[in-house]
């Protein structure tokens, strides 16, 4: 079974950065599209930037120029570093992975697996 962990979220004001980090515990890493979603309050979940088998990468227009997505892969490790934070980009993170070739073709939130996500508050 894979596991994803979160970590790096953290309170910043209007403007700062923030990087997260996602450590995957999965069989075949290197075989596995990824990405970020997020979750605001009251709001419904958002698939934020996404990397996959073939190393290219997508983001959602709000966060384009702004959020980087990449992977580490001898520490089996996601990253998204957001620069330019705003306060919209309040929201709970999650990493997301699947193996699957379907799965990579559709919403981020609905990879197979997916972590417990880190909380991220940008105040004005």
């Amino acid at each position: 079974q894979g596991r994803l962990v979160e970590s790096g979220g953290g309170s910043v004001q209007a403007g700062g950065s923030l990087r997260l980090s996602c450590v995957a515990s999965l069989n075949a890493y290197i075989g596995y599209c990824m990405g970020w979603f997020r979750q605001a309050p009251g709001k419904g979940r958002e698939g934020v930037a996404s990397v996959q088998r073939d190393g290219s990468t997508t983001y959602v227009d709000s966060v384009k120029g702004r959020f980087t997505i990449s992977k580490d892969n001898a520490k089996n490790t996601l990253l998204l570093q957001m620069d330019s934070l705003k306060p919209e980009d309040t929201a709970m993170y999650y990493c997301a992975a699947d193996h699957r070739v379907s799965g990579c073709s559709g919403a981020i939130y609905q990879y197979y697996y997916r972590g417990l996500g880190t909380q991220v508050t940008v105040s004005s």
